[in-house]
């Protein structure tokens, strides 16, 4: 059922138990003295055996499957659901983990490929680190078609 529809029923039922009570506290006037008494007795035990009311705890699903299982609240399931946050967490972490990884391998790679050009050049090293040089280089990239 929709939750409309509860709400009808239940607004209904209210009604009702307010009309009984009504037509109830009417007569209850006219009665003698110790029959008010045993009423009022009745309905003292009747107050203080009554079950307590139920609250409904609304479970949280984030998801299907597995996850949205694990989700599904309660006591038994806490360390669970504490487990099925954390897992994303982990995976990010070590997901940046690795390519942090894989980034720093290939910058290794690039410089030792610079080096090894550097190496297996005409040139000498120190040519790279004379100022003048880099001027020339500059002049004869502009230079070329």
């Amino acid at each position: 059922m929709t939750n409309s529809q509860n709400h009808q029923k239940e607004l209904a039922a209210d009604r009702f138990s307010l009309k009984v009570t009504a037509r109830l506290s009417e007569g209850a006037n006219a009665l003698p003295r110790d029959t008010t008494e045993r009423l009022r007795a009745a309905r003292v035990r009747a107050i203080a055996s009554r079950k307590p009311m139920q609250v409904n705890n609304p479970t949280f699903v984030a998801g299907s499957g597995v996850a949205g299982a694990v989700l599904s609240g309660g006591r038994r399931s806490a360390w669970w659901g504490r487990l099925a946050a954390t897992l994303p967490l982990l995976a990010l972490l070590m997901g940046l983990i690795i390519i942090d990884a894989i980034q720093g391998d290939e910058r290794a790679k690039d410089l030792a490929e610079i080096d090894a050009a550097i190496l297996t050049d005409d040139l000498p090293p120190t040519a790279y680190a004379d100022p003048g040089f880099a001027h020339f280089l500059k002049l004869n990239i502009s230079r070329t078609p």
